[in-house]
């Protein structure tokens, strides 16, 4: 059996997934609700976005990008971005 240690029972409940469970009750009593805790939409994700998520798995792109972002993304937002001169 998998034992943990005893500072882990004073972690508690993330206050973002109390809000959340908070909404889904009211939801579920038919309250018209609009929650902005968690940050995930209330709607289903597009097929297009869905698709291209897939085709990007495939294709191997997975795991973390580097800290300064992918390259291609770089150079397609760098022509919008200007330096201030010190």
């Amino acid at each position: 059996m998998l034992r943990t240690i005893a500072a882990f029972d004073r972690i508690g409940e993330e206050n973002a997934f109390a809000v959340l469970a908070r909404a889904n009750a009211l939801i579920a009593q038919g309250r018209d609700i609009i929650n902005l805790g968690i940050g995930q939409p209330d709607f289903r994700t597009p097929d297009f976005i869905v698709e291209a998520a897939v085709k990007a798995l495939r294709d191997g792109h997975h795991g973390y990008t580097p800290a300064t972002g992918i390259p291609p993304l770089r150079e397609a937002v760098a022509p919008t971005c200007t330096t201030a001169s010190a």
